[in-house]
């Protein structure tokens, strides 16, 4: 008889917890909706602010109710592209020059011979600093959405977001060859770019970078268009990127360090030239929610300059001094 009672009292107790499993799965989870593996950006943001190398010293307001991009040249002036126009600053952030353009400028570069490039939805114009148009160059296809353009002496290289590649010119217009196609026989894995964020640079040596903002990394070429190496790392963890499409901005300091902005996380940070995370150059408390397009530039002292269409400012950011 005990052993009858035991027996049922057992299966009164599986009986009770299959109940209770089985209320919890389908009424107890609709109080609670939180997904415990869901893509929590805000867990992220706040930062290591011990990794905070640099400090803001400066903002810039341009003369333009909306801003897209920024460059410098050798001598340390300032080069935005706006609504309709270009302006020209000094270091110190006064206007020099301001010129019309027939069309909204999203990218801009400065070359050693004195002339600025402007990329212009799908086609590039070439302007004098006095802000003559000096040649309008061919849409490459029907598709381009140019988001970066540099030049390093009589070469011109400009990333095309629509058609994901990268074009490379002569100061002239001549288009010399595509840099980037897929081709796993040579290790190129091709560019992989969900949205418009598609950047590109020179080294302090000459060299081509460009970033794979959908494979979260950096990868260099020859003139040639072969490509000799790569880094990155696509992880939520400060050292490396997340998102759909990051880094979407970086620049490149004298030592031939690299300087980079985010989306989605608003962070800028320095990585070495070996793609080692070195630190931290502006956390995401500092922007507004949401902001895109940081796209950014180095002037000859290495300050980092911002460009947050968000507060239509520019953003200078100098490194501590060490104690």
């Amino acid at each position: 008889m005990n052993r009858k009672i035991i027996l049922a009292g057992a299966l009164i107790l599986l009986l009770t917890v299959i109940v209770l499993m089985g209320w919890d799965l389908f009424f107890g989870s609709q109080g609670n909706q939180e997904n415990p593996y869901a893509y929590d950006l805000k867990s992220l943001k706040p930062g290591d602010t011990l990794q905070v190398m640099y400090e803001e010293t400066q903002q810039i307001l341009p003369g333009f109710s909306v801003i897209h991009g920024i460059a410098t040249d050798k001598s340390g002036q300032i080069y935005i592209a706006g609504d309709n126009g270009v302006e020209v600053l000094d270091s110190t952030g006064k206007r020099l020059a301001r010129f019309a353009l027939e069309e909204t400028g999203r990218c801009i570069a400065t070359g050693s011979n004195g002339l600025i490039y402007i990329g212009i939805q799908d086609h590039i114009e070439v302007y004098s600093k006095a802000g003559k148009r000096l040649n309008k160059w061919k849409s490459p296809g029907d598709i381009t959405i140019i988001t970066s353009v540099a030049v390093s002496g009589d070469h011109v290289f400009v990333a095309d977001a629509g058609n994901k590649i990268v074009y490379h010119y002569l100061s002239d217009g001549q288009l010399l060859k595509q840099i980037g196609q897929k081709d796993p026989e040579k290790g190129i894995p091709g560019f992989v770019i969900p949205s418009p964020y598609f950047d590109l640079g020179i080294g302090k040596k000459g060299e081509l970078w460009v970033v794979n903002p959908g494979r979260h990394t950096f990868e260099q070429y020859d003139q040639d268009g072969e490509m000799i190496t790569s880094w990155g790392k696509a992880t939520m963890a400060m050292e490396g990127f997340c998102g759909c499409c990051n880094p979407s901005h970086f620049a490149i300091l004298s030592d031939g360090s690299f300087v980079t902005s985010e989306k989605g996380i608003e962070r800028i940070k320095v990585y070495r030239q070996n793609g080692d995370f070195a630190c931290v150059v502006a956390t995401p408390d500092m922007f507004t929610e949401g902001t895109t397009g940081l796209d950014l530039a180095v002037d000859s002292r290495d300050r980092i300059l911002v460009l947050d269409p968000d507060k239509n400012q520019i953003r200078i950011f100098t490194e501590k001094k060490k104690n």
